[in-house]
Protein backbone atom coordinates (compact mmCIF):
# COMPACT_ATOMS: atom_id res chain seq x y z
CA UNK A 1 0.00 0.00 0.00
CA UNK A 2 0.82 3.48 -0.84
CA UNK A 3 2.29 5.69 2.31
CA UNK A 4 -0.46 8.38 3.40
CA UNK A 5 0.68 11.93 2.34
CA UNK A 6 1.88 12.43 6.43
CA UNK A 7 3.78 8.80 6.69
CA UNK A 8 5.57 9.49 3.29
CA UNK A 9 6.48 13.44 3.93
CA UNK A 10 7.97 12.35 7.71
CA UNK A 11 9.78 9.33 6.19
CA UNK A 12 11.37 12.38 3.86
CA UNK A 13 12.07 14.78 6.54
CA UNK A 14 13.99 11.94 8.10
CA UNK A 15 16.65 10.63 5.45
CA UNK A 16 20.08 12.03 6.16
CA UNK A 17 19.66 13.43 9.39
CA UNK A 18 21.02 12.26 12.67
CA UNK A 19 18.23 12.15 15.33
CA UNK A 20 19.21 14.71 17.79
CA UNK A 21 19.07 14.21 21.91
CA UNK A 22 16.73 16.81 21.89
CA UNK A 23 14.21 14.91 19.33
CA UNK A 24 14.65 12.09 21.25
CA UNK A 25 13.63 13.60 24.64
CA UNK A 26 10.64 14.90 22.79
CA UNK A 27 9.64 11.30 21.27
CA UNK A 28 9.84 9.84 25.12
CA UNK A 29 7.98 12.54 26.27
CA UNK A 30 5.43 12.47 23.90
CA UNK A 31 5.68 8.14 25.00
CA UNK A 32 4.82 9.07 28.18
CA UNK A 33 2.22 11.64 27.90
CA UNK A 34 0.26 9.20 25.31
CA UNK A 35 0.30 5.94 28.15
CA UNK A 36 -1.13 8.37 30.76
CA UNK A 37 -4.10 9.78 27.95
CA UNK A 38 -5.08 6.06 27.41
CA UNK A 39 -4.89 5.31 30.65
CA UNK A 40 -4.60 7.23 34.60
CA UNK A 41 -3.06 5.97 37.39
CA UNK A 42 -0.13 4.09 36.47
CA UNK A 43 3.11 4.58 38.26
CA UNK A 44 6.84 4.88 37.24
CA UNK A 45 7.49 1.24 37.03
CA UNK A 46 4.29 0.54 34.58
CA UNK A 47 4.89 3.34 32.47
CA UNK A 48 8.46 2.03 31.89
CA UNK A 49 7.29 -1.32 30.81
CA UNK A 50 4.71 0.34 28.96
CA UNK A 51 7.22 2.74 26.74
CA UNK A 52 9.89 0.22 26.76
CA UNK A 53 12.33 3.51 28.42
CA UNK A 54 14.48 2.77 31.75
CA UNK A 55 12.90 3.80 34.95
CA UNK A 56 16.21 6.82 35.34
CA UNK A 57 14.54 8.36 32.00
CA UNK A 58 10.69 7.68 32.82
CA UNK A 59 11.72 9.05 36.80
CA UNK A 60 13.38 12.37 34.64
CA UNK A 61 10.42 12.46 32.12
CA UNK A 62 7.95 12.87 35.16
CA UNK A 63 9.56 15.01 37.10
CA UNK A 64 9.72 17.61 34.27
CA UNK A 65 6.20 17.01 33.54
CA UNK A 66 4.69 17.30 37.11
CA UNK A 67 6.99 20.59 37.38
CA UNK A 68 5.28 21.50 33.77
CA UNK A 69 1.63 20.65 35.34
CA UNK A 70 0.86 18.28 33.21
CA UNK A 71 1.18 15.26 35.11
CA UNK A 72 -0.10 14.95 38.58
CA UNK A 73 0.48 12.54 41.71
CA UNK A 74 -2.70 10.86 42.57
CA UNK A 75 -1.13 9.17 46.61
CA UNK A 76 -0.56 5.49 46.25
CA UNK A 77 -0.83 3.11 43.30
CA UNK A 78 -0.28 -0.42 42.71
CA UNK A 79 1.95 -2.53 45.06
CA UNK A 80 4.39 -4.28 42.84
CA UNK A 81 6.84 -5.82 45.00
CA UNK A 82 8.40 -5.62 48.28
CA UNK A 83 8.05 -1.81 50.50
CA UNK A 84 5.84 1.32 49.90
CA UNK A 85 3.64 1.19 46.81
CA UNK A 86 4.46 3.31 44.38
CA UNK A 87 2.62 6.63 43.51
CA UNK A 88 -0.31 6.65 40.56
CA UNK A 89 0.19 9.38 38.16
CA UNK A 90 -2.50 10.88 35.59
CA UNK A 91 -2.66 13.40 33.05
CA UNK A 92 -3.36 16.81 34.69
CA UNK A 93 -6.25 17.23 32.30
CA UNK A 94 -7.47 20.16 33.27
CA UNK A 95 -4.02 22.12 33.01
CA UNK A 96 -4.65 22.95 29.48
CA UNK A 97 -7.32 23.97 27.26
CA UNK A 98 -7.95 23.71 23.38
CA UNK A 99 -10.14 25.44 21.04
CA UNK A 100 -11.87 23.73 18.32
CA UNK A 101 -14.07 25.56 15.72
CA UNK A 102 -16.53 23.67 13.38
CA UNK A 103 -18.00 25.74 10.09
CA UNK A 104 -20.81 23.91 9.09
CA UNK A 105 -22.06 23.46 5.90
CA UNK A 106 -25.16 25.18 7.01
CA UNK A 107 -25.21 28.60 8.48
CA UNK A 108 -23.01 28.73 11.29
CA UNK A 109 -19.69 28.70 12.64
CA UNK A 110 -19.34 26.90 16.34
CA UNK A 111 -16.73 27.03 18.83
CA UNK A 112 -15.61 25.07 21.96
CA UNK A 113 -13.07 25.19 24.77
CA UNK A 114 -12.23 21.81 25.64
CA UNK A 115 -9.90 20.60 28.67
CA UNK A 116 -7.42 18.05 27.83
CA UNK A 117 -10.08 15.00 28.74
CA UNK A 118 -12.45 16.34 26.39
CA UNK A 119 -15.12 18.08 28.15
CA UNK A 120 -16.81 20.51 27.17
CA UNK A 121 -15.97 24.13 29.06
CA UNK A 122 -17.08 26.77 26.63
CA UNK A 123 -19.28 26.42 23.87
CA UNK A 124 -20.26 29.12 21.58
CA UNK A 125 -22.40 29.63 18.37
CA UNK A 126 -22.23 32.38 15.51
CA UNK A 127 -24.57 32.77 13.00
CA UNK A 128 -22.73 33.46 9.46
CA UNK A 129 -25.81 35.30 8.10
CA UNK A 130 -24.49 35.00 4.83
CA UNK A 131 -20.96 36.29 5.05
CA UNK A 132 -18.65 35.10 2.87
CA UNK A 133 -14.87 35.71 1.83
CA UNK A 134 -12.75 38.09 3.71
CA UNK A 135 -15.79 38.68 5.80
CA UNK A 136 -16.23 35.12 7.06
CA UNK A 137 -12.20 35.11 7.75
CA UNK A 138 -13.25 37.90 10.11
CA UNK A 139 -15.87 36.49 11.93
CA UNK A 140 -13.99 32.73 12.29
CA UNK A 141 -11.15 34.86 13.51
CA UNK A 142 -13.47 37.61 16.55
CA UNK A 143 -15.17 34.21 17.14
CA UNK A 144 -11.18 32.33 17.83
CA UNK A 145 -10.19 35.27 19.69
CA UNK A 146 -13.53 34.98 22.40
CA UNK A 147 -13.22 31.42 22.96
CA UNK A 148 -9.47 31.90 23.72
CA UNK A 149 -10.11 34.87 26.43
CA UNK A 150 -12.52 33.10 28.06
CA UNK A 151 -10.37 29.63 28.55
CA UNK A 152 -9.85 28.67 31.83
CA UNK A 153 -6.20 27.15 31.63
CA UNK A 154 -3.54 27.82 29.33
CA UNK A 155 -4.35 27.37 25.72
CA UNK A 156 -2.45 24.63 23.59
CA UNK A 157 -3.99 25.38 20.20
CA UNK A 158 -6.53 26.24 18.13
CA UNK A 159 -8.65 23.64 15.63
CA UNK A 160 -10.74 24.20 12.62
CA UNK A 161 -12.76 22.29 10.54
CA UNK A 162 -14.13 23.50 7.48
CA UNK A 163 -15.81 22.87 4.13
CA UNK A 164 -13.42 23.10 1.31
CA UNK A 165 -9.84 21.31 0.30
CA UNK A 166 -7.59 22.54 2.53
CA UNK A 167 -3.67 20.76 2.58
CA UNK A 168 -0.76 20.61 4.76
CA UNK A 169 0.21 24.19 5.37
CA UNK A 170 -3.46 24.92 6.43
CA UNK A 171 -4.39 26.59 3.27
CA UNK A 172 -7.85 26.67 2.24
CA UNK A 173 -7.44 26.03 -1.31
CA UNK A 174 -10.97 26.01 -2.40
CA UNK A 175 -14.45 26.48 -0.55
CA UNK A 176 -17.45 27.47 -2.80
CA UNK A 177 -19.28 27.12 0.52
CA UNK A 178 -17.47 30.38 2.06
CA UNK A 179 -15.94 31.89 -1.71
CA UNK A 180 -12.39 30.78 -0.67
CA UNK A 181 -9.54 30.55 -2.66
CA UNK A 182 -6.01 30.04 -1.34
CA UNK A 183 -6.96 31.69 1.88
CA UNK A 184 -3.95 30.90 4.28
CA UNK A 185 -6.04 30.39 7.46
CA UNK A 186 -3.89 28.33 9.78
CA UNK A 187 -1.28 31.99 9.23
CA UNK A 188 -3.91 34.23 9.27
CA UNK A 189 -5.43 32.75 12.69
CA UNK A 190 -1.13 31.96 14.13
CA UNK A 191 -1.34 35.75 13.69
CA UNK A 192 -4.33 37.01 15.47
CA UNK A 193 -3.61 34.97 18.78
CA UNK A 194 0.02 33.30 18.69
CA UNK A 195 -0.82 29.66 19.33
CA UNK A 196 -0.38 26.94 16.98
CA UNK A 197 -3.46 26.33 14.84
CA UNK A 198 -4.12 23.10 12.71
CA UNK A 199 -6.57 23.63 10.17
CA UNK A 200 -8.60 19.82 8.37
CA UNK A 201 -11.41 19.52 5.76
CA UNK A 202 -14.52 18.97 7.85
CA UNK A 203 -15.03 15.33 6.68
CA UNK A 204 -10.95 14.52 7.42
CA UNK A 205 -11.71 16.26 11.21
CA UNK A 206 -15.02 14.47 11.52
CA UNK A 207 -13.11 11.09 10.53
CA UNK A 208 -10.26 12.08 13.76
CA UNK A 209 -13.35 12.57 15.23
CA UNK A 210 -14.50 9.38 15.26
CA UNK A 211 -11.26 7.61 15.34
CA UNK A 212 -10.62 9.19 18.78
CA UNK A 213 -14.41 8.99 20.53
CA UNK A 214 -14.88 5.95 19.25
CA UNK A 215 -11.65 4.11 20.70
CA UNK A 216 -11.26 2.41 17.28
CA UNK A 217 -7.19 1.31 17.00
CA UNK A 218 -7.35 0.34 13.22
CA UNK A 219 -8.56 1.92 9.67
CA UNK A 220 -11.77 3.40 9.28
CA UNK A 221 -13.55 4.63 6.39
CA UNK A 222 -16.40 7.73 7.22
CA UNK A 223 -18.88 8.79 5.21
CA UNK A 224 -21.02 11.89 5.68
CA UNK A 225 -24.45 12.19 4.17
CA UNK A 226 -25.60 15.69 4.08
CA UNK A 227 -26.39 17.91 1.47
CA UNK A 228 -23.50 16.40 -0.34
CA UNK A 229 -21.87 13.10 0.48
CA UNK A 230 -18.28 13.18 1.03
CA UNK A 231 -15.94 10.37 2.75
CA UNK A 232 -12.44 10.11 5.08
CA UNK A 233 -10.05 7.69 5.04
CA UNK A 234 -8.02 6.82 8.10
CA UNK A 235 -5.27 4.17 7.43
CA UNK A 236 -2.62 3.56 9.58
CA UNK A 237 -3.56 6.30 12.16
CA UNK A 238 -3.47 9.01 9.15
CA UNK A 239 -5.69 10.60 6.95
CA UNK A 240 -5.38 9.93 3.13
CA UNK A 241 -4.83 13.36 1.32
CA UNK A 242 -4.11 11.95 -1.96
CA UNK A 243 -1.56 13.71 -4.49
CA UNK A 244 -4.23 16.97 -4.86
CA UNK A 245 -5.81 17.23 -1.19
CA UNK A 246 -9.09 15.83 -2.72
CA UNK A 247 -9.35 12.23 -1.34
CA UNK A 248 -12.75 11.27 -0.35
CA UNK A 249 -14.86 12.57 -2.99
CA UNK A 250 -17.19 9.81 -3.35
CA UNK A 251 -20.32 11.85 -3.76
CA UNK A 252 -19.70 12.38 -7.75
CA UNK A 253 -18.87 8.12 -8.17
CA UNK A 254 -21.32 7.18 -10.61
CA UNK A 255 -23.16 4.50 -9.65
CA UNK A 256 -26.29 3.88 -12.08
CA UNK A 257 -24.71 4.81 -15.70
CA UNK A 258 -26.74 6.11 -17.69
CA UNK A 259 -30.07 6.03 -15.45
CA UNK A 260 -31.27 7.57 -12.16
CA UNK A 261 -31.66 11.11 -11.01
CA UNK A 262 -29.46 13.84 -12.59
CA UNK A 263 -26.79 15.77 -9.86
CA UNK A 264 -25.93 19.15 -9.74
CA UNK A 265 -22.39 18.30 -11.43
CA UNK A 266 -24.29 17.47 -14.95
CA UNK A 267 -23.82 13.60 -14.97
CA UNK A 268 -26.91 11.06 -14.08
CA UNK A 269 -26.32 8.23 -11.34
CA UNK A 270 -24.05 10.33 -9.30
CA UNK A 271 -23.80 8.76 -5.59
CA UNK A 272 -24.84 12.30 -3.91
CA UNK A 273 -28.15 12.95 -6.68
CA UNK A 274 -29.15 9.27 -5.19
CA UNK A 275 -28.81 9.82 -1.18
CA UNK A 276 -27.66 13.20 -0.19
CA UNK A 277 -30.27 14.25 2.23
CA UNK A 278 -32.02 17.01 0.40
CA UNK A 279 -32.81 14.94 -2.56
CA UNK A 280 -33.52 11.56 -0.70
CA UNK A 281 -35.79 13.13 1.42
CA UNK A 282 -38.00 14.60 -1.14
CA UNK A 283 -37.93 11.23 -2.94
CA UNK A 284 -38.76 9.59 0.42
CA UNK A 285 -41.66 12.66 0.99
CA UNK A 286 -43.38 11.75 -2.65
CA UNK A 287 -43.79 8.25 -1.74
CA UNK A 288 -47.08 7.61 -2.03
CA UNK A 289 -47.62 5.20 0.53
CA UNK A 290 -44.81 3.75 3.81
CA UNK A 291 -43.71 1.06 1.42
CA UNK A 292 -42.45 2.70 -1.56
CA UNK A 293 -41.08 5.15 0.95
CA UNK A 294 -39.11 2.45 2.69
CA UNK A 295 -38.62 1.10 -0.95
CA UNK A 296 -36.78 4.81 -2.06
CA UNK A 297 -34.44 4.35 1.08
CA UNK A 298 -33.53 0.87 0.28
CA UNK A 299 -32.61 1.84 -3.23
CA UNK A 300 -30.02 4.57 -2.01
CA UNK A 301 -28.87 2.34 0.24
CA UNK A 302 -27.80 -0.19 -2.67
CA UNK A 303 -26.29 2.48 -4.26
CA UNK A 304 -24.38 3.62 -1.21
CA UNK A 305 -23.91 -0.60 -0.95
CA UNK A 306 -22.33 -0.13 -4.60
CA UNK A 307 -20.07 2.75 -4.87
CA UNK A 308 -18.72 1.35 -1.35
CA UNK A 309 -17.86 -2.34 -2.34
CA UNK A 310 -14.87 -1.21 -3.90
CA UNK A 311 -13.00 0.68 -1.54
CA UNK A 312 -13.63 -1.58 1.13
CA UNK A 313 -12.12 -4.67 -1.21
CA UNK A 314 -9.22 -2.53 -2.00
CA UNK A 315 -8.19 -0.90 1.44
CA UNK A 316 -9.48 -4.31 3.38
CA UNK A 317 -11.51 -1.91 5.69
CA UNK A 318 -13.39 -3.64 8.50
CA UNK A 319 -15.30 -0.78 9.96
CA UNK A 320 -16.82 1.67 7.77
CA UNK A 321 -19.39 4.63 9.51
CA UNK A 322 -21.76 6.57 8.21
CA UNK A 323 -22.39 10.14 9.54
CA UNK A 324 -26.32 11.65 9.40
CA UNK A 325 -29.68 12.06 9.73
CA UNK A 326 -31.05 8.68 11.45
CA UNK A 327 -34.23 8.56 10.12
CA UNK A 328 -32.92 8.75 7.25
CA UNK A 329 -29.79 6.01 7.55
CA UNK A 330 -31.06 3.27 10.06
CA UNK A 331 -32.73 0.20 8.99
CA UNK A 332 -33.81 -0.58 5.98
CA UNK A 333 -31.04 2.03 4.23
CA UNK A 334 -27.76 0.75 6.04
CA UNK A 335 -29.32 -3.15 5.48
CA UNK A 336 -29.61 -2.81 1.62
CA UNK A 337 -26.07 -0.94 1.89
CA UNK A 338 -24.32 -3.69 3.54
CA UNK A 339 -26.36 -6.69 1.27
CA UNK A 340 -24.91 -4.37 -1.60
CA UNK A 341 -21.82 -4.82 -0.24
CA UNK A 342 -21.75 -8.68 0.54
CA UNK A 343 -22.95 -9.60 -3.08
CA UNK A 344 -19.40 -7.30 -4.58
CA UNK A 345 -16.49 -8.72 -2.30
CA UNK A 346 -15.33 -11.89 -1.16
CA UNK A 347 -16.55 -13.42 1.83
CA UNK A 348 -12.76 -13.30 3.40
CA UNK A 349 -13.75 -9.41 3.11
CA UNK A 350 -17.24 -9.28 3.77
CA UNK A 351 -17.53 -11.21 7.17
CA UNK A 352 -15.77 -9.06 9.35
CA UNK A 353 -17.26 -5.62 8.36
CA UNK A 354 -18.96 -3.47 10.31
CA UNK A 355 -21.42 -0.75 8.90
CA UNK A 356 -22.66 1.53 11.51
CA UNK A 357 -23.73 4.78 12.43
CA UNK A 358 -21.47 7.15 13.79
CA UNK A 359 -20.54 7.69 17.51
CA UNK A 360 -21.84 11.22 18.77
CA UNK A 361 -22.69 12.05 15.11
CA UNK A 362 -23.42 15.67 16.78
CA UNK A 363 -19.21 16.92 17.85
CA UNK A 364 -17.54 14.59 15.45
CA UNK A 365 -15.60 17.79 13.84
CA UNK A 366 -15.10 19.69 16.75
CA UNK A 367 -13.65 16.89 18.31
CA UNK A 368 -11.59 16.06 15.45
CA UNK A 369 -10.41 19.75 14.98
CA UNK A 370 -9.35 19.42 18.80
CA UNK A 371 -7.81 16.34 18.46
CA UNK A 372 -5.41 17.47 15.71
CA UNK A 373 -4.05 20.29 18.53
CA UNK A 374 -3.36 17.51 20.95
CA UNK A 375 -2.01 15.70 18.53
CA UNK A 376 0.03 18.44 17.18
CA UNK A 377 1.18 19.77 20.25
CA UNK A 378 1.52 16.98 22.72
CA UNK A 379 1.65 13.98 20.52
CA UNK A 380 -1.92 12.69 21.95
CA UNK A 381 -3.81 10.26 19.53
Amino acid sequence: MAMTTSAASASTRSRGRRIRPEDARSNNRRLVLQALYRQDGLSRADLARATGLSQVTISDLVGDLVQDDLVVERGAGRRSGPGAPSRALALARSARNVVAVSISSGDTFEGVVVDLAGAVLVREVVERRGATGDEAVALLGDLVERLVARAEAPVLGVGVSTPGIVDGAGVVRESSHLAWTDVALRDILHERTSLPIAVANGLNAAGIGELSHGQVDHDLLLVRIGAGVGAAAIIDGSVVHGRNWTAGELGHVVVTEGSGPVCACGRTGCLEAWISVPKLEARVAAAPDADAAADRRREAGRCLGIALAPLIATLGLTDVVLSGPAALLDGVLIDAAREAIGARVLPIVFNDLILRRAEGDGDLRLRGAAALVLSETLGLT
